[in-house]
Formats: structure tokens, C-alpha cells, sequence
């Protein structure tokens, strides 16, 4: 029995090292994405869901398996980086919470936050935007970008 029991802490300490390093290697390929993201500093945590991509949320959620509690500091840093301070204090909180890395809870909230349309959806905060602002100010807004039709013999 103890044989057995050495040879399961020994592989779910492989699975949770494999987990950090998959994940921290993750997180550093998509911080320059995710920075690149518009999304509204006010904006609430199933708001925020709905607009960060599949692969972030998975990570996270492979980082607190592997390090547990030991996770929080290393999301507060990642995730105040990528500048998704909401995602953050969440991250944190739910890290400090112990044995509750099995749980993937950020992947859950990210399905929940889709499938039952939870949160704000981005352009509904660029209506509230524009409608706050005067007319005159309707110029600093930023352009629509321009979409290029290539069949049209104009832009050949």
C-alpha cells in the first residue's frame, strides 16, 4: 500500500508540474493578444468572460490545478499585465481558496457567461459611450475601420 501510494503522489506531481509550466508558457504567449483587447475598465466579471478568449480562461485553470494557493500571486501578476484587473481580484480570490484547484472554475464561468449570455456584450458599452458624449465629441470617437472590397476595380 505505501509502494502505491508513493507511485500516485509521485505522478500527481508530474501531471501538476507539467500543468504549471504548460500554463505559465500559455500565459506568456497570449499576454500581447490579450492586451490588445478592448475591454472597458468598469466592466463586470461575466462581461469580461464573454470577451477574453478560450485558451486564457483554460490556462488559469491549469495554473491553479498545478500550484494551488501558490497560484494567486502568479495570476494577480499575469492578469494585472494583461490588464484585466476584474479577472484578477477573482483569480486571486478563488486561488486562496484551498482544494478547490480541481474545480475549473474559470472555464465553467467562461461556458456559463456564453451559453447563457450573461454580461454585457461589447458593443452595448460603445452605445452607452457614444450616448453619454456630447454631439461634438462625436469626432474624437474613433473611426469604424474601413473594410476593403478586392473585387472592386477601385482598389486594385
Amino acid at each position: 500500500m505505501d509502494e502505491t501510494l508513493r507511485s500516485l503522489l509521485g505522478t500527481l506531481l508530474i501531471i501538476m508540474g507539467i500543468c504549471v509550466v504548460v500554463a505559465l508558457v500559455g500565459l506568456f504567449a497570449l499576454v500581447r493578444s490579450i492586451r490588445r483587447l478592448r475591454i472597458p475598465r468598469d466592466a463586470d466579471f461575466f462581461t469580461t468572460m464573454r470577451a477574453i478568449p478560450l485558451p486564457l480562461v483554460i490556462l488559469l485553470d491549469l495554473l491553479d490545478f498545478g500550484l494551488d494557493i501558490f497560484s494567486a500571486p502568479i495570476m494577480w501578476v499575469v492578469l494585472d499585465r494583461m490588464g484585466l484587473p476584474n479577472l484578477r481580484n477573482k483569480a486571486t480570490i478563488e486561488a486562496l481558496i484551498p482544494l478547490t484547484n480541481v474545480i475549473p472554475t474559470f472555464t465553467v464561468s467562461w461556458a456559463a457567461a456564453r451559453m447563457l449570455n450573461l454580461g454585457t456584450q461589447h458593443w452595448e458599452y460603445a452605445e452607452q459611450y457614444q450616448q453619454a458624449t456630447p454631439a461634438h465629441d462625436a469626432q474624437a470617437l474613433p473611426r469604424r475601420p474601413t473594410i476593403i472590397d478586392m473585387d472592386d476595380p477601385r482598389n486594385r
